[in-house]
C-alpha cells in the first residue's frame, strides 16, 4: 500500500517513529486489510459464511450481473501465470514471506528450505487463513518436492511449540494475538508431537526458526531476489498455475478469480 497514506493513517510520521517494531507490523497488517475490503468483496468464506451479506430479493429484476470473470479492480493474471507473478498480482502478506526466505538465505540453509520459507504462508497470502499450514501444503504439492510440502504442512503445528535447543522459543506476539492462556486444538498438539519424531523435522522447525513476526522496515526485498531459486525448485507447468489440471489447479483458479459468483 501506499507509504504516506499508512503513515498518516498511524498518526503521522512521528506517531510512528514512536512506535514498537511488533506495533508496527500490527498496524501495517490492519491497514493492509482494510484496504483490501475497499478493493475487493470478499466471499461468504472469509467473512462470516454469507451471514453478514444482504438477503436475494425474490422476483425482483436484476439490474447487474453477478461476477464472473476476470475482476476490474484486481491485476489481470496472464494466460499462463507464473508464481512469481501469483506474488506480484494476488498475494498479501508477500513481505512477510520474503523476508523469511531472505533470513533463512543468509543463515546459509539449503535452497529446498528457503524456498520452503519462501511459501510457507501462501495460503495465507491468497487463498484462506485458516489452517493455512494444510491448505498451503496441498496448493504447492504437484510442483515442489514431498519434503517441502510435508514442511509447510507441519510447520502450522509446530510454531505453537517451543524448542529451545535449536533456537526456537515461543513467540512473544503470539501472546499479544490468543492471550497468555491460550491452548492449541488437539490437532494441532498431536500434529507438532508427530512432527517432532519425523525424519523432516528440522526443515519444518527451520520454517518457524526462519519466521519473522515483525517486518523490518529497513529491509526491501522483491520476488526476484529468488527467481533462481524458484527456477531449480519449483515446477513450473507449462499451461500456467490453475491450468495444468493438477489436483491443486482450482486452488489456484480460486485466486485468479477471487470474485467469481459460481
Amino acid at each position: 500500500m501506499d507509504r504516506r497514506k499508512f503513515i498518516a493513517s498511524v498518526g503521522g510520521a512521528a506517531a510512528f517513529a514512536a512506535m514498537s517494531a511488533g506495533d508496527k507490523a500490527d498496524a501495517l497488517e490492519h491497514a493492509m486489510a482494510q484496504e483490501l475490503d475497499s478493493i475487493v468483496v470478499k466471499p461468504g468464506l472469509c467473512t462470516t459464511y454469507g451471514i453478514d451479506q444482504k438477503p436475494i430479493e425474490r422476483g425482483r429484476k436484476r439490474d447487474k450481473f453477478f461476477m464472473m470473470g476476470h475482476d476490474p479492480r484486481l491485476p489481470r493474471m496472464s494466460d499462463k501465470p507464473t508464481l512469481i507473478e501469483f506474488y506480484k498480482k494476488r498475494f498479501g502478506s508477500v513481505q512477510h514471506m520474503l523476508q523469511s526466505a531472505r533470513l533463512a538465505k543468509l543463515n546459509g540453509l539449503p535452497e529446498t528450505t528457503v524456498l520452503a520459507c519462501l511459501l510457507h504462508d501462501i495460503s495465507v497470502g491468497g487463498l484462506i487463513r485458516s489452517d493455512h499450514g494444510y491448505w498451503g501444503s496441498q496448493l504447492v504439492a504437484p510442483y515442489v518436492t514431498e519434503e517441502i510440502t510435508w514442511a509447510i504442512k507441519y510447520h502450522q503445528s509446530l510454531r505453537f511449540y517451543a524448542d529451545e535447543e535449536v533456537g526456537y522459543a515461543y513467540p512473544e506476539a503470539y501472546i499479544r494475538y490468543f492471550g497468555e492462556d491460550f491452548v492449541p486444538a488437539d490437532y494441532v498438539a498431536n500434529d507438532a508431537a508427530y512432527a517432532k519424531n519425523h525424519k523432516w523435522y528440522m526443515t519444518a522447525r527451520q520454517i518457524t526458526i526462519n519466521d519473522v513476526y515483525s517486518f523490518d522496515p529497513n529491509v526491501s526485498v522483491e520476488i526476484e531476489d529468488f527467481e533462481d531459486i524458484i527456477g531449480r525448485h519449483f515446477k513450473q507447468p507449462e499451461e500456467g498455475l490453475g491450468y495444468d489440471n493438477s489436483p491443486s489447479a482450482h486452488m489456484w483458479r480460486s485466486m485468479i478469480f477471487p470474485n467469481n459468483f459460481l
